[in-house]
């Protein structure tokens, strides 16, 4: 099945969506699960405040992932200031038991989840591609929703984008006021229901832009499926990731892996920090949300590797 090739249109379950290879399946979830899931992830999960550019993004955070043998844990880096520390997963907590679903319905590990928790319409997330430095090539990257439905946009990326103003999530570039308007670019809106899982294949996060955006219509105008547990709204986004820090009572922390110019533990080098360092990151993700599909060399931007983790 072929995406549909409409300027603007609202997608679900039964259509192929961005490129091709993501798609949307609903109850993911036992329905004993799907029913307790959010008030029980609101409970367990050790919210905190991320930020962006010196100020709050729109949203609640908190980071879990795999913690290996030598106490070695994922890190997927993006556009933030911080990010709040990983925790380990714990075996019998729900958002374990949510992994395991996901891992299944997908068919490859997921060792990494960054969970967010929108407050409401007023909480969103700009359009942008994930950032892959850290991200296993060739995996997908999916999203579990649960409470309010709220809705994914998927925007075509502009062909032969200039060079990018911005690294973050959400960068533009607007022409000038005398320049022609180019035509509308192919926009997918998807409604992500409770107990949902989206599938966010890597080609089509290489071509195409997703986000959240604001939704401010009073809670009273809007349908049931967007009014439950107050318009609140709970996503997982689980990632298989292939770069590691070692655990910091080991001493100086480590990084290594896919993103790290040492590939392997034994090799592992020294976190670094300072402006240059994160400024080279900083360029990398801008060209990666900026140019579509093959244009942006993955080994030219990343292969190399960075050893900075926070973009100061």
């Amino acid at each position: 099945m072929t995406p549909k090739p409409t300027h603007s249109a609202t997608l679900g379950a039964s259509d192929s969506l961005g490129t091709g290879d993501s798609s949307l399946k609903l109850d993911l979830l036992p329905p004993d699960l799907a029913e307790s899931a959010f008030e029980k992830l609101k409970e367990e999960v050790k919210w905190a405040v991320m930020h962006h550019r010196g100020g709050e993004v729109p949203r609640l955070v908190a980071v879990e992932g795999e913690v290996g043998p030598d106490g070695s844990y994922p890190i997927y880096r993006h556009p933030a200031d911080s990010s709040p520390p990983l925790l380990p997963f714990s075996p019998t907590s729900t958002v374990c038991a949510i992994r395991r679903h996901a891992e299944e319905a997908i068919g490859h590990p997921l060792n990494h989840v960054l969970i967010q928790l929108y407050r409401g319409g007023a909480d969103y997330i700009s359009d942008h591609s994930d950032k892959t430095i850290d991200v296993v090539r060739g995996s997908s990257i999916v999203n579990v929703s649960l409470g309010a439905q709220r809705v994914m946009v998927l925007r075509l990326k502009k062909v032969g984008a200039p060079s990018p103003s911005s690294s973050g999530d959400g960068a533009s570039s607007t022409p000038s006021s005398g320049s022609p308007q180019p035509p509308p670019r192919p926009t997918q809106r998807i409604p992500l229901p409770h107990n949902s899982l989206f599938v966010l294949g890597p080609r089509t996060n290489a071509s195409w832009l997703h986000g959240i955006p604001h939704d401010k219509r009073p809670l009273a105008l809007k349908s049931p499926e967007e009014r439950v547990h107050d318009g609140e709204r709970i996503s997982l986004t689980f990632r298989h990731i292939g770069t590691f820090l070692t655990p910091p009572e080991d001493g100086p922390q480590k990084i290594y892996g896919q993103g790290a110019r040492s590939k392997t533990r034994d090799g592992a080098g020294d976190v670094v920090g300072g402006v240059e360092e994160s400024e080279g990151l900083r360029v990398a993700f801008g060209r990666e949300n900026q140019l579509s599909g093959e244009e942006f060399d993955w080994d030219k931007w990343y292969g190399e590797g960075f050893d900075v983790v926070d973009l100061v």
